[in-house]
């Protein structure tokens, strides 16, 4: 199985685009020449990198759009194709976490997250899904984590959320078979684009608690994506080592796993 061929009426929609995983996926789409749509708060950003793109001879969009609100998810479908496109590629990127222990959380900020990790993603696909599989062509990609395959003391909600995307895609994958559209899970490992410090880990405190073989960069993690999104796969892990973890994450008793982890996690180590 391979992308959706681009075409001038065709766009490929892009989350959380303004920055790190979203905006590399975006660039890597771009230079294979599909046009793409970019979504996000921060219209600024998003209209910088739109020029960059239409630079490079594609339809580059711009839709600001907050994502932990229902009504903007509702609308996006229809915004796209008030712009004459045709959603073929449905980047579901847009992510945050909280840090810290439950006990200690803020109630507002952990559904916050919750709306924009788990709801969006079922939320885009419920809406994009449809037209893909009416025209029998397109592809989805989810953006998970290795975080998917454990639990995650210090971002329970984190880990949990991602845990529902891996999930929900393999789902995706058995009730797409023989449509013609495509479901893929990213699982990154960690990656410097500041998505630790807007968590609120302090600068150094996720390097040091993560060996640097486990490190990947955003352009590592886009190309990935893109090629299993073109090969139709089932779950993308950037990076020899990440790929491993994941194997012994998921084979680990978790009466062993959980309190190693709680030991090591910087969002615990404070208490």
């Amino acid at each position: 199985m391979s992308l959706p061929r681009p075409a001038p009426d065709r766009t490929a929609v892009v989350t959380g685009a303004s920055s790190g995983i979203g905006d590399a996926i975006a660039r890597e789409l771009a230079r294979r020449g599909h046009g793409v749509t970019l979504v996000a708060r921060r219209a600024d950003k998003l209209a910088s990198l739109a020029d960059e793109l239409t630079a490079l001879g594609v339809r580059a969009e711009v839709l600001p759009a907050d994502l932990s609100v229902r009504s903007d998810r509702a609308e996006l479908l229809g915004r796209v194709e008030a712009l004459g496109l045709t959603p073929d590629i449905l980047v579901n990127n847009a992510g945050l976490s909280t840090l810290g222990p439950v006990a200690a959380s803020d109630p507002d900020a952990e559904l916050n997250m919750i709306e924009v990790d788990v709801a969006s993603v079922a939320d885009l696909c419920s809406r994009f899904l449809p037209g893909m599989t009416a025209r029998r062509r397109g592809a989805v990609l989810n953006v998970a984590s290795t975080a998917a395959f454990q639990p995650l003391p210090g971002q329970a909600g984190y880990g949990a959320c991602k845990a529902f995307v891996l999930s929900y895609t393999q789902s995706l994958v058995g009730e797409l078979k023989g449509t013609g559209v495509s479901a893929t899970a990213l699982c990154p490992g960690p990656v410097d684009t500041g998505f630790g410090e807007a968590a609120g880990f302090a600068k150094g405190d996720a390097e040091k608690a993560l060996p640097p073989m486990m490190w990947v960069t955003a352009d590592v993690v886009a190309k990935t994506a893109v090629d299993g999104m073109a090969k139709g796969q089932m779950v993308a892990i950037p990076g020899v080592a990440n790929r491993v973890g994941s194997i012994f994450a998921a084979i680990t008793p978790r009466t062993l796993m959980v309190p190693m982890l709680a030991r090591i996690h910087p969002g615990l180590k404070k208490r």
